[in-house]
């Protein structure tokens, strides 16, 4: 039974009682109770959801609506789709309760569409790179190139810094999305450009070198949304809003999403030597025993280890996952797994399930290629690592090749290039940069211990 046909079969035994018994008209709230689930509408992006590396939804918005689900004692159902005018479409039509999308309130209202309360507040900033003339003011830009997205929040913002400088020029892009003109900026194709604070977060773990040059005046809300037909619904997500604030879960969620993420640094190598030293020893012959069992170099293993715990059995990550192989409750199930730090099965269920994913890369991809496409996939997934293969071979690039396969892992961060792929937006500079570690680690390891073993004196 679909959404409509069902939403009129509950609406429609409401009001057979109603009639019955003068009881006034159920709220959104209990329609939702009945239904046993709440309809919620987003869009696929790193500000809202996506799917994470065991195909498992992800995102700020996604946590949010789940919790919000949860606390109501329902099912979540959530529906990604294109475009704002869609999001606003299937409040107004009922098709979706309420709306979770990194959404701005606007200056002017949307007709039959409220928002709830601000959870979080967003500045905008120009954005420019480390090395470029760092301007004060719009003014001082000059003939410098400017960029935006076509039809973003950000051209309003520019329109009306052109009231007090009509010499302001700027290009709004209409293929394009602000994540790429970030890169844009990294890499000293554009100048500058625009970017909300959030935006702007995820970004820098990407490009360090990417500097905020001033913020514009004010700042803007971020709010769920719902249709105008149930005042007290608002009051509802407010209530949850408020409970949040309070028990420190929002602050925990956006901490976990636009937080400074240390995880995917290099550790140098006098650090890695404390470390070979000091715990190392420890796990070595499981690392070995593991190796042998699942076919593959212990001293490979041992680099995973290290770049997801540093060899620390009691390490977890704000995503959930734990243990010397910072394994997840799904992929410890599939790797049978039954207590996540305890470091010898976190050794040899993680050696089981990097088994498993270097398993589904296709033979025909070469050594060592093969092994950085699975440790690509053990990090982000082999379904958004397939997204970027498909990409490279549309280019005319070698998808067998990881040289080539991993220049287009990060175009799944722009939405031009994302919503071209099966599995949508993935934080695709992560596997670039963990395999880089992988690899320096592991030839850590074997200047360390040599290609048979033997320990260095």
């Amino acid at each position: 039974m679909n959404w409509q046909r069902w939403s009129k079969v509950v609406i429609s035994a409401f009001a057979i009682t109603m009639l019955g018994t003068c009881t006034p008209l159920p709220s959104l709230i209990d329609q939702i109770k009945t239904l046993g689930e709440l309809r919620v509408v987003t869009r696929n992006g790193p500000l809202a959801y996506y799917q994470g590396p065991d195909n498992m939804p992800e995102g700020p918005e996604y946590e949010l609506a789940r919790r919000f689900a949860d606390e109501l004692g329902v099912k979540l159902k959530i529906t990604p789709v294109r475009s704002y005018a869609e999001i606003y479409a299937a409040l107004t039509s009922g098709h979706a309760h309420l709306a979770a999308a990194g959404l701005k309130i606007p200056s002017e209202d949307i007709p039959g569409v409220e928002f709830g309360p601000a959870y979080q507040r967003v500045r905008e900033h120009l954005i420019y790179r480390r090395s470029a003339v760092r301007p004060g003011s719009l003014a001082e830009i000059g003939s410098a190139d400017l960029e935006i997205a076509a039809g973003s929040s950000h051209a309003r913002t520019l329109y009306t810094a052109r009231n007090s400088l009509p010499d302001l020029v700027w290009v709004e892009n209409a293929s394009t999305d602000t994540q790429a003109l970030l890169d844009g900026v990294a890499d000293g194709t554009i100048d500058y450009t625009i970017a909300d604070s959030t935006e702007f977060a995820m970004a820098h773990d990407v490009h360090p070198e990417l500097r905020i040059a001033f913020d514009f005046p004010g700042s803007q809300s971020l709010a769920w949304a719902a249709s105008t037909r149930d005042p007290g619904f608002l009051r509802d997500m407010s209530g949850y809003f408020a409970r949040l604030n309070v028990n420190g879960e929002l602050a925990a969620i956006v901490k976990r999403y636009y937080g400074r993420s240390e995880d995917l640094e290099f550790v140098g190598a006098r650090g890695f030597m404390r470390h070979l030293q000091s715990r190392l020893p420890l796990y070595k012959k499981w690392f070995e025993e593991a190796a042998e069992q699942s076919s593959q170099d212990w001293r490979l293993l041992a680099a995973i280890g290290y770049q997801e715990s540093k060899w620390n059995p009691s390490a977890a990550s704000a995503s959930g996952a734990k243990g010397l192989m910072q394994l997840t409750t799904n992929t410890a199930t599939e790797a049978k797994v039954t207590n996540l730090t305890d470091p010898r099965q976190s050794i040899f269920g993680g050696a089981r399930y990097f088994h498993q994913v270097y398993e589904k890369i296709p033979t025909h991809v070469p050594e060592p290629d093969r092994t950085w496409f699975a440790l690509a996939a053990y990090n982000i997934g082999y379904g958004h690592l397939e997204d970027a293969r498909v990409l490279t071979q549309k280019a005319g690039r070698d998808p067998d090749s990881w040289q080539d396969v991993r220049e287009f892992l990060p175009l799944l961060e722009q939405e031009h290039w994302y919503s071209q792929t099966e599995n949508g937006y993935a934080r695709g500079w992560e596997p670039v940069r963990y395999v880089d570690n992988v690899r320096g680690y592991r030839d850590l390891l074997e200047w360390a211990w040599g290609a048979g073993g033997a320990s260095l004196n």
